[in-house]
């Protein structure tokens, strides 16, 4: 077997001259060459350490008799993007980043890959060139952070925060809380985008069993870095490709184990773009269809009790999984070279259940405190809806089972605002009311990029008479760790001219979670049947212009171009 590598090798002489510039010797330019691509920078704690990784993989990759080669493409941070313009830049960060991968490997082509990467971004651009490049590819993700004292987890920060802004705490206290919850490296310790993504690149075969969400200061996670990169080499000689082994029953594998684990919104944009990558449609339909009857088994915040570094204790992944067993395809192939039904019955005999029960003893706890089981759920109806209605056509996302069930029927009075920043200012100043509808719209890809709105999300959760009384509609989309009557991902979004654009104070908002519903059926309070209110948004239709592009140049300006709905994934599409 020739690999492509050496192909490419005897057609481009310089090649041969310049690797040995770098000093690879004679025999490294003949061998297997194995991409080691990664996020890792100085830029958060999810990837500040997965250059140690990196080391580990080209051991692995050496061991193997192949030659490594590390490339970088820093990710950026939701967190530290927070409360200002900077928050803008995220998601389409993660088209970039795919992009940046695929200039990496194809302008120097590689038999294999392995994918280093942590957190909310990276690791679905990570699957979004996955898909795109097409060859034998293996993730390594960075793991979780250590909880702080007393459990503190940074999720709690916003609230906090907002507590704070209200005279709840004192600044001293905040401060505290501040200093103390992220202490160490890896993503955040809760069921956020971060952890979510990592679960989501496991259940879709592309990385060792149980590897995904570790703790990223304990010693399995290098060992786990070591094999994969011992395994990419075996992939390569394989000839196992990236879309031989992610297929539609993947992403359904993956979607199974979604609604498992309440994973975040995020997920809704990060899976049908990646898929769309592998050649395979999957839309927010696919979710809705799958969460319906699915069993919620995961107590972990932040809809739970416990960090996310104790979902590897209770055995991560393989566990979940066995649970929802008769609801998997378990005939997928993964990159051990086997089926995902062979890998279960792997780890029951390879010991990894009893290191995870190790782990767990010294925590005090017992497997089911985090994992239940599926005769003993946390709940029996997924924990995503896609709501749709004259609202959002196309359709809307609510996380279901962190919203106080007194919320899943409503009719509230429309709240509109054109930023995060008016809204959360009527929020915190106890503008809004009971039985309010917030909304926050040209929050959208195309109307800045859709930033999510923790904050706003953060100031209602907090303040328990609103949490229980009003919803948060919008355009925009909500961080993981996000909790409380949040309805987002609007389609069409406001900057497109979508129904939510055309909102105002006053209109009667029905939701109704259970039926799928997000409308409009009043004006000013009164209740008018669906062709009168039809009439009335095609007459506001008339009246309204799209907003300025905010972004004059640069990659924002590029991204809010071509950038398709939130219910598509809000990936960016080029005319053909």
């Amino acid at each position: 077997m020739k690999f492509n590598s050496q192909k490419i090798r005897e057609i481009a002489p310089e090649m041969d001259p310049l690797r040995r510039g770098m000093g690879w010797s004679v025999e490294d330019l003949s061998k297997q060459q194995v991409l080691v691509e990664s996020t890792f920078g100085d830029s958060h704690p999810g990837s500040a350490h997965l250059f140690s990784l990196v080391q580990e993989v080209e051991k692995g990759v050496k061991e193997n008799g192949a030659k490594p080669a590390k490339y970088f493409a820093t990710d950026i941070c939701d967190g530290m993007s927070q409360g200002h313009d900077g928050i803008n830049y995220s998601l389409a960060s993660r088209e970039v980043i795919a992009d940046l991968i695929e200039i990496h490997e194809r302008a120097t082509t590689f038999d294999s890959g392995v994918f280093v990467a942590s957190c909310d971004k990276a690791i679905p651009a990570h699957l979004k060139a996955i898909g795109r490049l097409n060859i034998p590819s293996i993730i390594v993700t960075g793991g979780v952070m250590d909880a702080g004292p007393d459990l503190l987890t940074l999720e709690q920060i916003g609230a906090y925060s907002a507590m704070c802004q209200r005279g709840e705490i004192t600044e001293e206290k905040l401060n505290y809380y501040k200093l103390n919850a992220c202490p160490s490296c890896g993503a955040c310790s809760f069921m956020g985008t971060a952890s979510s993504m990592q679960i989501m690149a496991e259940s879709l075969g592309l990385m060792l069993p149980g590897s995904a969400l570790m703790p990223a200061t304990c010693d399995d996670l290098q060992e786990v870095a070591r094999r994969a990169g011992k395994q990419a080499v075996e992939l390569g000689k394989m000839g196992l490709k990236s879309r031989d082994i992610v297929t539609k029953e993947s992403f359904e594998n993956a979607i199974m184990v979604h609604a498992a684990i309440s994973g975040s919104t995020n997920c809704l944009l990060h899976i049908p773009a990646a898929a769309r990558e592998f050649g395979i449609e999957i839309d927010s339909d696919t979710f809705d269809r799958i969460h319906r009857n699915a069993h919620y088994l995961l107590n972990v915040r932040p809809a739970g009790d416990w960090p996310a570094q104790y979902f590897y204790y209770a055995g991560g992944v393989p566990r979940v999984m066995e649970e929802i067993k008769d609801q998997l395809h378990l005939d997928v192939m993964t990159v051990t070279g086997k089926t995902l039904g062979e890998n279960l019955e792997d780890c029951k005999n390879n010991g990894f259940y009893d290191k995870c029960d190790g782990y767990l003893k010294a925590v005090n706890r017992k497997r089911e405190d985090i994992i239940k089981t599926y005769d003993n759920p946390i709940g029996t109806n997924g924990t995503i809806a896609i709501l749709k209605g004259n609202l959002a056509p196309e359709g809307a996302v609510v996380k279901h089972s962190a919203v106080p069930k007194e919320m899943f029927t409503a009719t509230l009075n429309a709240r509109p605002f054109n930023s995060e920043e008016a809204a959360i200012d009527a929020i915190i100043n106890h503008k809004i009311n009971p039985g309010d509808a917030v909304f926050i719209r040209y929050e959208g890809p195309k109307g800045s990029g859709m930033p999510e709105m923790f904050y706003t999300t953060e100031a209602i959760a907090s303040d328990e008479e609103l949490a229980s009384s009003i919803a948060l509609i919008t355009d925009g989309r909500f961080s993981g760790a996000s909790k409380g009557p949040a309805i987002g991902h609007v389609s069409p979004e406001a900057a497109e001219g979508g129904p939510i654009a055309l909102v105002e104070e006053g209109d009667v908002i029905e939701i109704d979670i259970k039926n799928r519903v997000l409308k409009i059926s009043g004006v000013k309070g009164e209740r008018l049947d669906d062709s009168e209110i039809e009439k009335i948004l095609n007459e506001r239709k008339l009246r309204w212009s799209a907003p300025e592009n905010k972004f004059k140049s640069g990659v924002m300006n590029i991204y809010t171009q071509h950038a398709v709905s939130p219910m598509k994934g809000g990936y960016m599409e080029y005319k053909k």
